[in-house]
C-alpha cells in the first residue's frame, strides 16, 4: 500500500543548468539551477524571485542555458551556496549563501562570447543554448505572493560539442553519448544504461521541429 507523507521538496531528478545572464555594470552572473524544461525550442526555467538571475534576465530579456554532464559536476558544485546579490538576501543568508561576483573564476568555468546575445556561454559545458526571454509566470501566487516565478524563453541557437553529435544525423545529438548531470533531492546523479527500447524513438524527430527552425535550415540549404 502507498503512504501519505509530507517532503519539505518534490525534486524527483531534473537536469542541471548553469544560467548566465548579466549584470547591470556588464558582468557575467552564473547561476545553477535543477528547474528546467523543454518543449520544442522552448524552455521553462524556474527560480525563487528575488534571486540575481531572474532579475537579470528579466531586465535584459537574455541569457544562456549550458547543460554540464557528469564530467563538470565538481564545478557545478563550487557554485553552490553563491549568490551574485550583494547584499545577500536574508532568507539565502540563513541557509548559508555567500555573495562572490566573479562566478566563472570561482567554479573554474570559462566564460567564452556567444553569437546571438550578449551573456557568454561556458565553454566547457558540452551543451549551450542562447535564449531570450518571451513569458514570465509567477508561481503559488496566492500561497507565497511575490517569492516563485516561472520564466518562459524560446531557444535561438544551439551548440553542441561535436562529438555528441549522431553519426549520419549531424542535427541530431547521439542520446547515447549524452549524459547529463541529474539533480535529485539535492544530490547529484548521472544517467545509467538505456533500460528498453521507446516506441517514441521510431518517429522521426523532424516531425517535433518547430517551423521557425525549419525556416532556419530553409535558409542554410
Amino acid at each position: 500500500m502507498h503512504e501519505i507523507i509530507h517532503p519539505s521538496i518534490l525534486y524527483f531528478g531534473t537536469p542541471v543548468v548553469l544560467v548566465s545572464t548579466l549584470n547591470e555594470d556588464g558582468s557575467a552572473n552564473l547561476s545553477p539551477i535543477s528547474s528546467a524544461w523543454w518543449l520544442g525550442w522552448n524552455a521553462v526555467l524556474g527560480f525563487g524571485a528575488n534571486s540575481k538571475t531572474p532579475q537579470n534576465l528579466q531586465r535584459t530579456h537574455q541569457c544562456v542555458i549550458n547543460l554540464p554532464s557528469v564530467n563538470e559536476v565538481a564545478n557545478v558544485d563550487r557554485l553552490a551556496l553563491l549568490t551574485g546579490s550583494d547584499p545577500v538576501p536574508p532568507h539565502k543568508a540563513a541557509r548559508g549563501y555567500t555573495f562572490h561576483r566573479d562566478k566563472f573564476a570561482i567554479s573554474g568555468f570559462t566564460a567564452v562570447p556567444s553569437h546571438l546575445v550578449s551573456p557568454p556561454r561556458v565553454r566547457e559545458c558540452p551543451i549551450q543554448l542562447e535564449a531570450e526571454l518571451t513569458e514570465s509566470h509567477p508561481l503559488a501566487a496566492e500561497e507565497s505572493p511575490g517569492r516563485l516565478v516561472a520564466l518562459e524563453v524560446k531557444i535561438l541557437r544551439v551548440h553542441i560539442a561535436p562529438e555528441l553529435r549522431l553519426e549520419g544525423k549531424p542535427d541530431h545529438i547521439d542520446p547515447l553519448k549524452w549524459r547529463p548531470l541529474v539533480m535529485s533531492f539535492c544530490r547529484f546523479f548521472g544517467l545509467g544504461e538505456e533500460v528498453h527500447p521507446s516506441r517514441l524513438a521510431t518517429i522521426p524527430e523532424s516531425f517535433y521541429r518547430p517551423p521557425r527552425v525549419e525556416a532556419l535550415l530553409a535558409n542554410q540549404a
